[in-house]
């Protein structure tokens, strides 16, 4: 179970992300990428990984140390969750970047390379769109 849970969560995830990337100015694009409800099935197979195993998680994330984040992520079931829990939070910040984006003006070409960037590693995505961002200041009205 934990291997398909883990197959199905960037596969629930990469329609939103051919969506702001292929097709960013689509009108559909928008009307479906507006609702932050797009990362709720992700979140859904996160909470099936870590339920069962909150004994086990909520003593290592309180206090965590780099041996027991170790030791919890070095089983398929929390390496399962960790996968689920990037994939949750990398589409919420393509997100929000397609969408402030859009309101910015900032070119589809540039913000393309930048989304990818954060589908595969996700802080320095948003770091790229955080350095790019103040060029293109949000449009009024």
């Amino acid at each position: 179970m934990t291997e398909i849970l883990f197959n199905l969560t960037f596969l629930l995830a990469a329609p939103f992300w051919a969506l702001i990337i292929l097709l960013p100015g689509w009108s559909w694009t928008t009307r479906v990428v507006s609702s932050p409800l797009i990362v709720l099935p992700i979140v859904v197979i996160y909470a099936l990984l870590v339920i069962p195993a909150f004994g086990e998680v909520f003593p290592a994330v309180v206090n965590p140390t780099l041996g027991g984040i170790r030791e919890l992520l070095g089983t398929a079931d929390g390496a399962a969750a960790g996968w689920a829990h990037m994939i949750a939070f990398d589409l919420f910040v393509g997100r929000w970047s397609y969408l402030d984006s859009r309101e910015r003006g900032v070119p589809a070409l540039l913000m393309a390379p930048i989304l990818l960037l954060t589908i595969l590693l996700g802080p320095l995505g948003l770091a790229a769109y955080l350095a790019v961002r103040p060029r293109w200041p949000q449009r009024l009205g």
